[in-house]
């Protein structure tokens, strides 16, 4: 009961999300309309180098952090699996997240400690700058915190989780979380100065966010400044959590939110439903040039479950979403 309603939450998410986009907020008819303005070719192509660019530097801080804090893989055979699970992508996120780590502990030969590498030290890192991101920057918008009530709360509850985590390390808690899952001794080899690279270039990361996202805006003739996707960016990270089918419904739910000052609402519904198009398609496009390793990695998953051995089936944290 539990996986069937795991599996049918997000296509709930998404016939909810367009029922009230499409049945409520705005209609049909006003997409084309407001699509009418874009420089689409120019759009598309900026659209494409963001996912590119995504799946390139996510894989490649990936493979680095398995390679410095657990062993050396080929970083070849690492983007491989990544490409891979891209086509995975186009059916389900949590099924290609697993079908990544999945692919992870084959390529490390099943330690747990690459798994939670691969995790932690990338979302870690990401999670940390956006919340900077987002407490910096917030006072600086116009309207100040009052007119992103829901950015001020994320990053309320952001700052909450890392007190609770800095109170369960002084009380010991953590510690001993650490040790009953017997990952202590590979987290003990772990010194923060080493993670200050992977810091550095998250941080230049966000700055491409921003820049690309403005891009975008600007091609599609919805121009949003950088200072207010500065802000918003960080919760959109928060929204596309949700479990739906390709961010459909809820990454238009939230530009039109966020970013109302700036266009209609049709103008910016319009603009996340063409970014999921082309972003549905890029799935597609780099899990074809992996296509092998993409049916490589289901059959096994399939085989790994009937033989009994552990499969991860849905991630507590998921893979980058571009907002």
């Amino acid at each position: 009961m539990k996986k069937l309603l795991r599996n049918l939450l997000p296509w709930v998410v998404t016939a909810c999300a367009l029922g009230y986009v499409f049945g409520y907020a705005i209609e049909w008819s006003a997409i084309p309309e407001a699509t009418s303005r874009a420089n689409l070719p120019l759009f598309i192509a900026i659209t494409v180098a963001d996912k590119l660019m995504f799946f390139v530097v996510w894989g490649l801080l990936q493979a680095a952090v398995i390679r410095r804090f657990v062993e050396p893989i080929s970083t070849r055979k690492l983007m491989q699996v990544k490409g891979g699970s891209e086509l995975v992508r186009t059916v389900n996120n949590s099924l290609a997240d697993a079908a990544f780590l999945y692919g992870v502990s084959q390529l490390t030969r099943g330690r747990l400690a690459a798994v939670v590498a691969v995790i932690s030290v990338p979302f870690g890192c990401h999670f940390s700058v956006l919340l900077l991101q987002a407490t910096l920057t917030l006072p600086f918008v116009p309207g100040g915190a009052a007119a992103y009530r829901g950015v001020l709360t994320a990053v309320g509850i952001g700052w909450a989780l890392v007190g609770a985590v800095i109170v369960a390390v002084r009380l010991g808690w953590w510690k001993r979380l650490l040790r009953s899952s017997g990952l202590l001794a590979w987290v003990e080899r772990v010194k923060p100065r080493q993670l200050i690279p992977f810091f550095g270039w998250f941080c230049l990361f966000a700055v491409f966010d921003v820049v690309i996202q403005g891009a975008a805006s600007w091609a599609f003739g919805v121009p949003i400044p950088m200072l207010a996707l500065a802000v918003g960016i960080p919760l959109l990270y928060v929204v596309m959590s949700i479990p739906s089918l390709g961010n459909f419904g809820t990454r238009e739910i939230a530009w039109a939110e966020l970013f109302a000052d700036y266009g209609t609402q049709a103008e910016l519904t319009a603009f996340a439903l063409w970014t999921n198009v082309v972003f549905l398609v890029m799935h597609v496009v780099i899990g074809a040039v992996f296509f092998n390793r993409a049916i490589a990695l289901v059959r096994q998953m399939r085989v790994s479950r009937k033989q009994g051995e552990p499969v991860p089936r849905q991630p507590f944290l998921h893979d980058a979403i571009d907002p």
